[in-house]
């Protein structure tokens, strides 16, 4: 059966992106390390050309491809998070690695892709059955930075925060 794998593009340090990657969250590894059977826009022979890996179960590849390229929000990675302490641990692991905040739990990592960071509870909010309730979360979710879980319960429940 066929499946969809994103690849990531790095200029020369795609290695060192998954081996943080894989840090952030349990169910992830490397799976694989390519390296350059010749010299190339991609680097020397015997660099790393691709990085097979996962996050939280998720496959994904990491090529050196020889030049520098932007991301853009185009496209983002999410990471469902279990709790708040989990989106605290993976935001400052971002942040503390060359992160850069913007809003409703986006940002950006050092090499630029963009990441959302997100408390799996959150889908729960914006699916429920109580409109009012779910709109409520997203207008306190649309004032945040990092999502945090409390504030956004107080306000799917419709109750002021203290």
């Amino acid at each position: 059966m066929s499946k969809l794998v994103p690849c990531m593009w790095f200029n020369g340090d795609a290695e060192e992106a998954a081996k943080f990657y894989v840090s952030l969250v349990p169910n992830s590894e490397i799976t694989h390390v390519q390296r350059n059977v010749s010299d190339g826009p991609s680097g020397k022979t015997g660099s790393v050309l691709v990085v097979e890996f996962t996050v939280a179960g998720q496959p994904l590849v990491a090529l050196n491809g020889g030049m520098k390229m932007e991301y853009t929000h185009a496209i983002s990675l999410m990471i469902h998070c279990d709790d708040q302490a989990q989106v605290d641990s993976v935001w400052n692991a971002f942040i503390a690695h060359g992160g850069k905040e913007e809003q409703c739990g986006w940002l950006r990592d050092r090499w630029g892709v963009a990441w959302q960071v997100v408390p799996k509870v959150m889908f729960e909010f914006l699916t429920s059955p109580d409109k009012a309730a779910a709109a409520r979360a997203m207008q306190a979710m649309m004032k945040m930075v990092k999502l945090d879980v409390a504030v956004l319960r107080q306000a799917f429940e419709g109750k002021s925060a203290a």
